[in-house]
């Protein structure tokens, strides 16, 4: 047996090389959406002087968000229905329409329409790269492919504000987006070659179960999920008082109702084992979202990077790098410690690492900032990401293998996208929200920003705590089914609900 390939891979050349395309495709997906993350982040200050609507800041962000949450919410769908390679290039193409529409706005309503056809594509692209993970490759390989990906975000830490920085000091941010659509076609083509259209890849088929076609599109749970993102993202252009608490309670309502209505419904979007009593796949799932919130402030930093310490926008670019800096680092870092213990305390200080590195953050946040305080951002933002990175796959891991069903296994891996984009929607959209209150003043704009994302992302913390308290939690690098009974409860919930 080789190294990380399965005995069939290991005695079958085309089906490793077949595996090894697969990582290449689903690595490169990643990269090109995280470079583009980057890209977006520093030429939004220069694209918005040009385009105007500089009070919408945050909608570039929640709109690519906001349509990222619909995508998410079909991947396993859409897998079913195309399989890898299918839907690996329908998110490419729809992405690289978004991006081109960017690249050609002459408005701030164009550019946000760009950005949510964007958002669909995005959507795809990033939970497909998760979903197929657990449907194509070996189990062996689960681990080393999350590094490799963790690998590509570092790759978007550099390429991403190089671009974006470079092509904004040219007074050039269009060609900035016309990058990207470029990459994205160059990736697409490289799919073609590598990835079969269906049939064996890996350990398994590249398709889930049979019934999972036959199942319903979860209409409900679309509708309430997608206009909850919304109602949210409202808040932070309507006036500030009353209206913007009424936005914001009517989204907690909306998704609160998608909760529920999932948890009675038989065309679910997360598998039935999150709403089993007892089960422990819901606590990964929060503690997953409790970090994604820490991810939505690198929306802003490059924002504020020029606002507060008058940085071109080159520089603001890498500062918006540093926190998935850190979590690249400290992921890769810890990648080799899965000893049962060890992975309990990663899961509660992860998420506290987070909330101590945003609220240094903030209270770091001051008007004139010189080089001293640039770097202690820096070491603050690097910290957030550190916490991230200690943390993802070891709630990320034991979703993937927690559940047998290949159909229901399918949903719990498409299931971290889902919870992770509406987590950033959320994040973003009370950002954009915290932002608008604290204006005119960008100090307080900031220092609210980081500290609300702060005790946001406590909820990971309350995650962390519950899954460490609990026996028998799965260990990252095992294969750590759910208890039989946990299945069985699963399978009751709509009853029993």
């Amino acid at each position: 047996m080789q190294d990380g390939i399965s005995d069939n891979e290991g005695t079958n050349p085309e089906s490793t090389a077949r595996v090894l395309g697969t990582m290449v495709v689903l690595a490169g997906a990643v990269a090109v959406f995280a470079t583009d993350n980057y890209v977006t982040a520093s030429l939004l200050p220069s694209v918005l002087s040009d385009v105007g609507g500089e009070r919408y800041f945050a909608w570039t962000a929640t709109a690519f968000l906001v349509s990222s949450v619909f995508a998410a919410l079909l991947i396993s769908k859409v897998l079913t229905r195309f399989a890898t390679r299918g839907a690996v290039l329908i998110g490419l193409t729809v992405f690289g329409v978004g991006t081109a529409l960017c690249a050609l706005s002459p408005s701030i309503w164009v550019l946000l329409a760009g950005r949510l056809v964007q958002g669909l594509g995005g959507g795809l692209m990033s939970g497909v790269s998760l979903a197929a993970m657990r449907m194509v490759l070996p189990e062996r390989l689960w681990g080393r492919m999350l590094a490799v990906i963790s690998l590509m975000w570092a790759v978007g830490n550099v390429a991403g504000p190089a671009l974006g920085g470079v092509f904004a000091e040219l007074h050039a941010w269009r060609w900035g987006f016309g990058v990207m659509v470029a990459a994205s076609v160059v990736i697409g083509l490289v799919a073609v070659r590598s990835l079969p259209a269906g049939g064996e890849t890996g350990q398994a088929r590249d398709q889930p179960a049979d019934g999972a076609a036959a199942e319903p599109w979860p209409a409900g749970s679309l509708v309430l999920v997608t206009v909850g993102a919304a109602a949210v993202s409202l808040a932070g252009i309507v006036p500030k008082g009353a209206a913007t608490g009424a936005m914001i309670a009517l989204g907690a309502a909306l998704i609160a109702a998608f909760l529920r209505h999932e948890r009675h419904a038989t065309d679910r979007i997360l598998p039935a084992l999150t709403y089993a009593r007892g089960s422990r796949l819901r606590w990964y799932y929060l503690g997953i979202a409790g970090l994604t919130i820490g991810v939505t402030a690198e929306t802003f930093i490059p924002l504020f990077g020029q606002r507060l310490a008058g940085l071109t926008p080159l520089s603001a670019g890498f500062l918006g790098a540093a926190l998935s800096m850190g979590w690249s680092a400290a992921q890769l870092a810890t990648s080799r410690i899965t000893g049962e213990a060890a992975v309990r305390r990663f899961r509660v200080a992860a998420p506290a690492v987070v909330a101590v590195g945003l609220a240094l953050t903030a209270a770091g946040q001051h008007a004139h900032a010189g080089g001293g305080a640039v770097a202690l951002w820096v070491v603050t933002l690097a910290v957030t990401g550190a916490g991230i990175g200690m943390g993802f796959a070891r709630f990320a891991f034991p979703v993937m293998s927690s559940i047998e069903d290949a159909a229901e296994a399918t949903k719990a891996a498409a299931g971290l996208n889902v919870v992770q984009v509406i987590a950033g929607t959320f994040g973003s959209a009370l950002g954009g929200v915290l932002v608008n209150v604290g204006a005119p003043s960008d100090q307080d704009s900031a220092r609210l920003l980081y500290g609300g994302l702060a005790v946001l992302a406590l909820v990971g913390l309350a995650a962390g705590i519950r899954t460490a308290s609990r026996s028998g939690s799965s260990v990252v690098g095992t294969a750590a089914a759910e208890p039989a009974a946990e299945v069985a409860a699963a399978e009751s919930v709509p009853a029993a609900a």
